[in-house]
């Protein structure tokens, strides 16, 4: 079904149908995504304030073959928030819809609207002694039903999950303005499809998420971070299992950082410390939360003589306060910050099974080597097997130079890790950036079911047109 424009018309049948100030005009801001590899276009910004209203705005797009963009807090890095070419669209932004519905400590739940950012719904936990544990870069700003469209990740995968993971149930509405009322507190209900999980990881393309029921989890006794020093990310893994063998369901993220990460705060963010006084090649962030009675630093200092007794580290650092817990963690989450300064080539965001990351590993870097002169910073969620494989111009020459190489670079990482049985997209979506790489490697029977379920909620297609699946011509 062909789209058209949102006219001035169009918009003033939302004007008329909507309280005084949803409708805004658009700023750069609504149309630019951090990477800069899109420029957006919208005729309006429209920010409703209730599932109802969000309801009325999609009844009217659907009636005149408007397309509607979906936008949370404007963090992610696939472009699925921006729509740079076809029929102007509208913007739908929920960032008015922000109120933390209800709080349930002793069943660990909370109800959120879709505009509420990650940051509050911290806050809010921890008002009532409880975790929400999802957390990653972007959480002063990002939104949990951004968070939902796209399945986020994040540092605290291995001990609690996705974000799939942490909802229960959804309130959404349907691209022809029907409103699933489907916020459960239920763990268990089997009453049929799990239209749950059918918008969770959408991106927006199915309808729009405007509440959700939220899993919180008890708040560690006490936390505790470590660094340790590895000669490998095969010792890394082995690291990792003698990590689990001594604390179990204890350790809450377990991150590998290459010697590229700290060259580059080095050049661009000097005032991050750096944590050791000869940068390691490889060393891990164990991040720890245990019951009372146990010390973090204790148990950590343990795992580190043990580990050092097998072999499996050289060095480490315990965090022995807070202050220096955050500058731990302030090194690993301003990499992806001073990776923006340097400018990537190409980003990868890949996941393999856990134990082929270093075969992954050696082999995409004995590849790119034979292809050219590139420095790689290869990080990330080591515990669930997902990485960061960026890739950089060498020192003293820029991205610009190496763009007629861009996709073959790609090319070799994404075949590699599908030879592998990994994924070319293990937190951050599909977006606009990667629907070719979504056809190339996708189950075929998958990709016509996703098609078919696309055209069973969305037959006019309105809904984050050309994301995770291509518009059809």
């Amino acid at each position: 079904m062909t789209l058209t424009d949102a006219t001035c018309d169009f918009l003033s049948s939302l004007e008329n149908a909507l309280p005084p100030k949803a409708l805004r005009p658009v700023t750069p801001a609504y149309v630019e995504e951090p990477r800069g590899t899109w420029q957006g276009q919208a005729a309006a910004v429209v920010a409703p304030q209730t599932a109802q209203q969000v309801a009325q705005v999609l009844r009217l797009a659907n009636a005149a073959r408007v397309g509607v963009v979906p936008y949370g807090g404007g963090t992610g890095l696939v472009g699925g928030q921006v729509m740079p070419d076809g029929p102007k669209p509208i913007l739908l932004s929920l960032e008015r819809m922000t109120a933390v519905r209800a709080l349930y400590p002793l069943e660990n739940l909370m109800i959120a609207e879709a505009g509420a950012i990650l940051q509050d719904l911290h806050g809010a936990a921890r008002g009532v002694d409880r975790l929400f544990p999802l957390s990653f870069g972007a959480k002063g700003s990002a939104r949990i039903g951004g968070s939902l469209s796209t399945n986020a990740g994040g540092v605290n995968v291995l001990r609690y999950g996705n974000t799939r993971e942490l909802c229960l149930g959804l309130e959404a509405v349907l691209p022809d303005g029907r409103i699933l009322n489907n916020l459960s507190r239920l763990r268990k209900d089997n009453t049929g499809y799990d239209l749950r999980d059918l918008f969770i990881g959408a991106e927006g393309t199915l309808g729009v998420i405007t509440a959700a029921t939220l899993r919180l989890s008890p708040r560690p006794a006490a936390e505790g971070t470590a660094l340790m020093v590895v000669s490998s990310p095969s010792d890394a893994l082995d690291l990792l299992a003698l990590a689990r063998d001594h604390l179990a369901e204890g350790i809450s993220a377990f991150e590998l950082i290459n010697r590229t990460g700290l060259d580059f705060l080095a050049e661009h963010l000097a005032d991050v410390r750096q944590p050791f006084d000869t940068p390691p090649e490889w060393f891990v962030l164990i991040d720890v939360g245990l019951m009372r009675g146990i010390d973090p630093a204790e148990a950590l200092e343990t795992l580190f003589a043990d580990a050092f007794e097998r072999g499996l580290v050289q060095d480490g650092l315990i965090a022995q306060s807070e202050a220096q817990r955050a500058a731990f963690w302030e090194v690993r989450e301003r990499i992806p910050e001073a990776n923006r300064m340097v400018g990537s080539i190409c980003s990868h965001d890949i996941s393999v099974p856990l134990g082929l990351i270093p075969d992954f590993i050696t082999r995409a870097g004995a590849a790119l080597e034979k292809m050219g002169d590139y420095r790689i910073n290869c990080f990330g969620h080591l515990g669930d097997g997902n990485l960061h494989y960026n890739v950089f111009p060498a020192k003293g020459r820029s991205r610009a130079e190496y763009a007629a190489q861009k996709a073959a670079i790609s090319g070799v990482v994404h075949e590699l890790v599908h030879a592998l049985e990994g994924s070319f997209s293990a937190e951050h979506g599909v977006g606009r950036l990667k629907t070719a790489d979504l056809e190339r490697y996708a189950d075929p029977v998958k990709l016509q079911l996703m098609r078919g379920l696309k055209d069973l909620f969305d037959p006019n297609g309105i809904m984050n047109p050309g994301a995770v699946l291509r518009a059809r011509s």
